[in-house]
């Protein structure tokens, strides 16, 4: 489970860098790559919803409990 959060993460981040390097390409050589740029920013915002639903998924069928400071 940790590593299938871990590679969901490494990929938004590397979507991001993608779409951060290729909107810096944009403004100095003035030629437009915004498909490269959307495509890769809606990859990201896919694979964050892909990884929330999982995340709530895998709760509900107890495939991972919730820890951290007990509640009162």
């Amino acid at each position: 489970m940790t590593y299938l959060v871990g590679i969901a993460f490494v990929v938004i981040l590397g979507a991001l860098a993608y779409a951060g390097v290729s909107m810096v390409r944009d403004s100095s050589e003035h030629k437009t790559k915004k498909p490269d740029m959307m495509r890769a920013l809606a990859l990201r915002v896919g694979v964050s919803v892909l990884l929330f639903l999982f995340v709530l998924m895998s709760y509900k069928l107890g495939w991972i409990a919730p820890t951290g400071i007990p509640l009162r």
